[in-house]
């Protein structure tokens, strides 16, 4: 539709996680301000912050997550990257699952924005430190779980949602993406 915004899906997107989630306000405001800025917060050249995209990928029968041990962070997290550019953080989160994970029959469930996270990302290799707006969806995987290792990972591994949910050793923002999945799945 000529005229369009292409930002309208991502606020209506963010508007209803806040109607979804009313204690992350401050964050959804957060993310609501550098997408009134304009398309260049979806390339990674703004350095002082841009949007990425993620995936909370489960296994078909809902209890596992795949998470990577991140070459970069050195933590173990869901799979993502930067948008470069695409602002359909949906589309490009799968992307992102896909590449970092070599499963097969990988789908979104739901267009639905899963879980807000904006965390700060050290210098790297002359890059300096910034933010990162990271959207994540929901990804569900397909039968085959033979994942492949890519290079932006020291390892994969499933791990139970549950048990994320209890691991104080786990990263803040995948206990809390362990507990919204256990919640919404009651």
């Amino acid at each position: 539709m000529p005229g369009t915004d292409p930002r309208r899906p991502l606020q209506a997107a963010l508007a209803d996680y806040r109607r979804r989630w009313p204690g992350e306000a401050g964050t959804v405001a957060l993310f609501e301000e550098l997408l009134a800025e304009g398309g260049h917060g979806f390339l990674r050249e703004r350095l002082a912050g841009h949007f990425t995209a993620s995936a909370w990928l489960v296994a078909a029968d809902g209890a596992r997550t795949l998470l990577t041990h991140h070459r970069k962070l050195g933590l173990w997290l869901q799979l993502g990257g930067h948008a470069d550019g695409d602002d359909d953080l949906a589309r490009a989160a799968l992307k992102e699952a896909g590449e970092e994970s070599g499963l097969p029959d990988l789908r979104l469930e739901g267009d639905a924005i899963f879980d807000l996270d904006r965390h700060w990302i050290p210098e790297h290799k002359g890059v300096p430190p910034h933010w990162h707006y990271d959207v994540r969806y929901v990804v569900r995987a397909g039968a085959d779980e033979a994942f492949v290792v890519s290079d932006e990972s020291h390892a994969l591994a499933w791990r139970g949602i549950a048990e994320l949910a209890r691991d104080e050793a786990a990263d803040a923002s995948v206990r809390r993406m362990a507990r919204k999945w256990m919640e919404l799945r009651v």
